[in-house]
């Protein structure tokens, strides 16, 4: 792929300040969004949305490089921006896929409305949150 911009898979996605960049190719997988205690916490919100990529797919273009990495569980890594703090990625130790906020691409996140709610249970009570239909099991 020499012209990756006209790619129809690719997506791009950045920080705040723009110090890391990041672009992912190829069909999203699991839109869904999360309330465990990590997620709540780093966003200080009550759910994080996340889009799953082919983890070979990533490469970071930004000026700053690869995030800062933190481990919130044993075998997770969390890929943040030192210099605005916005998080953008999450890795599992020997995954293929890589998950990306989705609300971190610029301006792409159409068609990517959640399917799922990891740690529903955990929500807060007057949080309400309509789903939409899994593709796969539509």
């Amino acid at each position: 792929m020499t012209e990756s911009t006209t790619a129809p898979d690719l997506r791009t996605g950045r920080c705040q300040c723009g110090d890391i960049a990041y672009e992912v190719a190829g069909v999203p997988d699991d839109p869904h969004l999360c309330s465990c205690g990590h997620c709540t916490l780093l966003s200080g919100s009550p759910a994080m949305a996340w889009v799953g990529f082919c983890r070979e797919t990533l490469i970071w273009t930004g000026r700053g490089g690869e995030p800062t990495w933190y481990s919130t569980w044993p075998a997770l890594g969390r890929g943040h921006c030192a210099r605005c703090g916005t998080h953008l990625v999450s890795v599992a130790d020997g995954s293929d896929m890589v998950m990306v906020m989705t609300f971190s691409l610029t301006g792409q996140s159409d068609g990517l409305e959640p399917v799922g709610h990891s740690f529903r249970q955990r929500a807060v009570p007057w949080m309400t949150v309509t789903l939409a239909p899994d593709p796969l099991h539509s």
